[in-house]
């Protein structure tokens, strides 16, 4: 966890927080259909890349779903919680290629960048805004 907050944690704090709930949670579903997509091109090739890309689609699958925002369907994790789980699939997406075996082929690329681009949404996403609404919401 200690390489996922440097990964993420530090620079995330410098990022403005320009990604609202609802932003975030379409770009999740989109980040999914990404996984799903690159798992299905994977399959003939590499079957490693293809099961690491369906694990990771169904991590976010989870996480989005049992979150209490914008596009979740059950509210048993926390928005801000969701955050902290985004920071650790980021890291483990990034790093999937070499737990794995794959870290010299040409599939690691995705694995690396949507690591990258999920630490940047989640550095960039302002895990507060909803309770600001809800108090809003209650005035």
């Amino acid at each position: 966890m200690v390489l996922a907050d440097q990964a993420v944690g530090v620079p995330g704090k410098k990022l403005p927080k320009v990604i609202s709930p609802t932003v975030h949670a379409v770009i999740d579903y989109a980040t999914i259909g990404t996984f799903i997509l690159m798992g299905a091109l994977f399959w003939k090739k590499n079957k490693r890349a293809a099961i690491a890309a369906f694990s990771c689609a169904a991590a976010e699958a989870t996480t989005a779903l049992l979150t209490d925002f914008p596009g979740g369907v059950a509210d048993v994790i926390s928005f801000e919680t969701h955050g902290r789980i985004d920071a650790a699939l980021a890291g483990a997406t990034a790093s999937l290629p070499n737990l794995l075996g794959f870290a010299s082929e040409p599939e690691a690329k995705h694995f690396r960048i949507q690591g990258l681009a999920i630490g940047a949404v989640t550095g960039m996403t302002d895990f507060t805004a909803q309770e600001r609404e809800s108090e809003y919401d209650a005035a």
